[in-house]
């Protein structure tokens, strides 16, 4: 089920609001360029600047949109395990296929702590749960081995690996078996990550070039890696603009180029500057999205 290229969904605003028709115009035109599935209010998401109840509505109207389509992984972390209790439930409720959980970040549990916070969520409610691993947002690295750990429990049934050490792939396939779902948390290096025995990409970029990065992802799966190298070359330039500023920033700005979204976006982010602007434009020209 969870494979392939799943965007971190952009949250869109309309005058400081939430912009619910526009998110499900997204939905719509994701699943016809050939999205495998979606990732809501994550980081790209703006889930930090979200109320719990703009959080809980988001996902909502995305399963609800979605409407069995395509699974959805419902951004469900916090580093208040009692949080994210309650954001792992209510995503159950609203009908997600699985809860996104990151590390809990800023009070920097240890390993134990971590199992303790994971399996806390995992005795919660019924929804697998994807383990969001992102060291440089959260400050704490779970380890392989307390990730072979908590995948010894049935509804602990992958990781979204952002870390950017390759060798996390197969040191992750060691400690918690091949069948563990491992989904990259960074494009540039999704097609080694694949390469290594990874599935597939919870991505920023699909945001702005949802086509390209299923093509880019099937073709990587399939073995075809001459036909991934092709796109991978297409789509990096992209991959790096989006970024010099705060990937959620740049996604929005060229997603506003193409006609899907606003650039709006909550404090305390800002609108980019001119210069990166042109930048995102030049790869958007390189990957054939603009003229």
């Amino acid at each position: 089920m969870f494979k392939g290229s799943f965007p971190a969904l952009v949250t869109p605003f309309k005058n400081g609001e939430l912009d619910l028709e526009t998110l499900k115009k997204l939905v719509e035109w994701h699943i016809g360029e050939g999205t495998n599935g979606f990732v809501p209010v994550g980081t790209t998401g703006e889930s930090p600047t979200l109320t719990h109840e703009e959080h809980e509505l988001v996902i909502e109207e995305v399963v609800r949109a979605s409407a069995g389509r395509v699974p959805v992984i419902a951004g469900a972390g916090s580093n208040n395990t009692l949080e994210a209790i309650r954001f792992m439930q209510f995503a159950e409720k609203a009908g997600a296929d699985a809860g996104l959980v990151v590390t809990p970040y800023y009070n920097k549990p240890t390993q134990r702590g971590l199992v303790a916070h994971f399996t806390a969520l995992h005795d919660c409610c019924d929804l697998p749960i994807i383990i969001y691993n992102i060291p440089g947002r959260s400050a704490i690295d779970m380890t392989p081995e307390t990730m072979g750990e908590l995948a010894k429990l049935p509804r602990i049934v992958g990781v979204k690996d952002a870390t950017g050490d390759l060798n996390r792939v197969n040191q992750q396939r060691m400690t918690c078996g091949p069948d563990f779902v491992q989904l990259s948390g960074e494009d540039g290096t999704a097609l080694a990550f694949n390469a290594q025995g990874g599935q597939g990409c919870i991505s920023v970029t699909a945001n702005v070039a949802p086509r390209l990065c299923a093509e880019f992802q099937a073709a990587t799966l399939e073995g075809d890696f001459a036909k991934a190298l092709e796109l991978q070359d297409r789509l990096f330039p992209l991959h790096e603009a989006i970024f010099v500023e705060p990937g959620l920033v740049g996604a929005k700005y060229a997603m506003s180029q193409l006609g899907l979204c606003g650039e709006e976006v909550r404090s305390p982010l800002t609108g980019l500057l001119d210069s990166t602007k042109a930048q995102i434009d030049a790869a958007m020209r390189h990957a054939g999205l603009i003229n």
